[in-house]
């Protein structure tokens, strides 16, 4: 008896470990409930150890054995929301609640039957088995594929097939006569073993994806401009840069660089507020218009760049006209209907082996140019005059 309950000591200290770091978790993430309710699950599930624990030594072993039966099941119903409104794959109250409710049923129904059985161990398994499993295809569903994501789905699933192994370790171990004589049998060691090991790596996955998802936000929102939603200039760089050595027949891509036209103006005559709107839906307007996989910037003030993967600078051009014309064409909040927003564009077929700088450079000088020839406009750069490749920079070091 002393080993389960050493072990069962163990579980309740890791149960209430995981609580306090969900419950972490749920201050510093916004919105917070996902990991608020998985807090609530294992507070709950650790019960389970104080109910087994009384057992041998209390007058109603009924009473206590359904409340470790029911502590657990209600613990992972709590984790299969709170892991449900996480991924948006949420369940419904209600059938949680029904499940809940008829699995308990079940349990008192089952209670009477021997100990050690087959019958009895399949029916008192079964709840935990569908319950891990539906959990499991919760996250399946939800279709997110990190590699966080996966070590979840693994350990829900060892946590599934393991309340299905335990209904052979009951029978060929012996889980006692009664349920009061379960701390003195082997299953009980076996059972609460597994149990603590399945505890900890299933809590340490959670916790795995929950920290990743508030990373992942962290470096987004230090990526994003808040006003216009789209990538800003850090943003912008390291999204394109990686992307510039793939071999393409058009090239590596094209940059579109633009900047609203007298957009001081703006802000002088209509106010900072309808400025930001203007922002707004021009950045609405590039998301619009651009290819699927091209990436949208706002470098700052009213300066934006769009970048067209393995787009050359014929097709660049006519994306390029094609925002120019909606803009021209957007009615924007707070403007009178006779104000007209206007954009400039300089585009540049990036060359390859090019820096990303460079080609920035060069789509700079033709915006510049479109600007000084009237505004609302599009103009392609030059060709650059010399772009040495890696390979050919080598050669030239060798031959000098």
């Amino acid at each position: 008896m002393g080993g389960a309950l050493s072990l069962l000591a163990v579980n309740f200290v890791i149960a209430q470990i995981f609580a306090a770091a969900f419950l972490v978790i749920a201050a510093k993430r916004r919105p917070g409930r996902p990991a608020a309710w998985c807090a609530a699950g294992f507070a709950i599930a650790s019960l389970a150890a104080i109910c087994e624990a009384v057992l041998p030594f209390t007058p109603v072993p009924k009473l206590f054995a359904v409340g470790a039966f029911a502590s657990v099941l209600a613990g992972f119903c709590l984790l299969r929301f709170g892991l449900g409104l996480f991924y948006g794959v949420p369940s419904k109250p209600w059938a949680l609640a029904a499940f809940f409710a008829a699995s308990v049923i079940l349990d008192l129904f089952i209670y009477d039957l021997p100990r050690g059985t087959l019958r009895h161990a399949f029916f008192y398994q079964a709840p935990f088995f569908l319950i891990q499993a539906w959990t499991a295809a919760a996250v399946i569903r939800s279709r997110r594929r990190s590699y966080a994501d996966w070590i979840l789905i693994g350990f829900l699933a060892m946590n599934a097939l393991h309340f299905l192994v335990k209904i052979y370790a009951a029978v060929a171990a012996g889980a006692g006569a009664t349920a009061s004589d379960y701390l003195q049998s082997p299953f009980a060691l076996i059972s609460q073993a597994f149990g603590a090991a399945l505890i900890v790596g299933t809590g340490v996955a959670m916790l795995g994806v929950m920290v990743k998802d508030i990373v992942d936000k962290a470096r987004a929102s230090s990526e994003t401009d808040a006003l216009s939603g789209l990538l800003n200039r850090r943003g912008f760089i390291e999204r394109v840069a990686p992307l510039l050595p793939t071999r393409n027949a058009e090239g590596p891509g094209a940059l579109i660089l633009t900047d609203l036209d007298r957009f001081k103006g703006v802000n002088d005559t209509y106010g900072h507020h309808t400025g930001d709107e203007v922002i707004r839906q021009f950045a609405r307007v590039l998301l619009e218009l651009m290819p699927s996989r091209a990436a949208a910037a706002r470098l700052g003030g009213e300066e934006f760049a769009v970048f067209l993967p393995g787009v050359g600078l014929s097709d660049a051009r006519v994306v390029a006209q094609g925002m120019r014309a909606a803009t021209a064409s957007t009615p924007i909040p707070g403007l009178p209907e006779t104000a007209t927003i206007t954009a400039s564009f300089g585009v540049a077929a990036i060359e390859p082996g090019e820096p990303l700088e460079t080609a920035l450079q060069r789509a700079d000088k033709a915006l510049y140019a479109a600007k000084a020839a009237g505004r609302n406009r599009v103009e392609s750069a030059e060709p650059s005059a010399r772009v040495v490749t890696p390979a050919v920079s080598q050669w030239i070091k060798r031959k000098l």
